[in-house]
């Protein structure tokens, strides 16, 4: 009850954002610390084809030594104990390469994979069943204080390598965002958002597949045959003047015929569609 209340009084809080969160409130309750400590593991068995079992897991690392330490800053965090919060952060930081603010929200089953060089920051809110790769920042764009600055997370959105995710928006849930991707602007549910600044490619799924489709996991964010919408754009405009450089060379071949005298281009001029398409690959 005392949690719901004080997610209620946070005044940067989403009314989306309904997840049952336990931001690891792990120090209260110890069978409810080894309990959600089990189903980390589990779930990074599950998500990582290099975990061999769980002590691996538990003693190799950090991205759950990470997750572990958080949960002992929030609960110093929310119990006005600031400074330990934010000292047990910097700790984490040293040791495991992940600076995660005692300020943010991370639900349960959240993998941090590798992790090094990730920034988590204070008005963050992660959902559910997340995964976040090395070298992402969940960063903010405001320097006011009191409001929510950082990005909010979705359940089952994956943070490919590298990515910076900055502002005060949110990536829906089962988005992708591809590696080194920046994004500044909402992803909806379902879609990928890829490339500097990033585009956004709609998920296209038939209905019957949907459920499926969406519980598919997407190593690094990427996604099969999820092409980058400028790619696309381009091989459409290459087809298009293919499909003009035809129409003129049979306007040139009636006039021909007719008995118009017309100079043709010279062959190393003439549109080659198949070497602009590799180009664009």
């Amino acid at each position: 009850m005392n949690q719901v209340l004080l997610l209620q009084s946070i005044p940067w809080r989403p009314k989306s954002f309904t997840y049952t969160l336990m931001p690891r409130f792990r120090l209260i309750n110890p069978l409810s610390m080894f309990s959600s400590l089990r189903e980390d593991i589990r779930n990074i068995i599950a998500r990582d084809p290099a975990a061999r079992n769980a002590w691996e897991v538990l003693t190799c690392y950090p991205g759950l030594h990470a997750i572990i330490a958080h949960g002992w800053a929030r609960w110093c965090w929310t119990h006005d104990l600031k400074w330990l919060g934010r000292f047990i952060s910097h700790i984490a930081r040293i040791l495991t390469g992940i600076e995660i603010h005692p300020g943010a929200i991370i639900g349960r089953r959240v993998f941090i994979d590798h992790g090094f060089g990730v920034v988590i920051g204070e008005t963050a809110e992660i959902g559910d069943d997340c995964t976040i790769y090395q070298g992402v920042t969940l960063g903010g764009t405001s320097l006011y204080k009191g409001v929510k600055r950082h990005p909010t997370l979705e359940r089952g959105a994956i943070i490919g390598a590298g990515a910076q995710v900055l502002g005060s928006f949110t990536v829906g849930e089962n988005a992708k965002v591809g590696s080194n991707a920046v994004v500044v602007k909402a992803v909806p549910a379902g879609a990928t958002a890829v490339g500097n600044p990033a585009r956004i490619i709609q998920k296209i799924v038939p209905e019957a597949r949907e459920g499926s489709a969406a519980r598919m996991f997407a190593a690094y964010g990427v996604t099969p045959n999820g092409d980058d919408p400028l790619s696309k754009a381009l091989h459409g405009l290459i087809d298009n003047a293919a499909a003009q450089e035809h129409q003129i060379e049979k306007m040139m071949a009636a006039l021909k015929a007719a008995g118009i005298a017309c100079d043709s281009a010279p062959e190393s001029e003439k549109f080659n569609p198949d070497q602009m398409n590799k180009l664009v690959e």
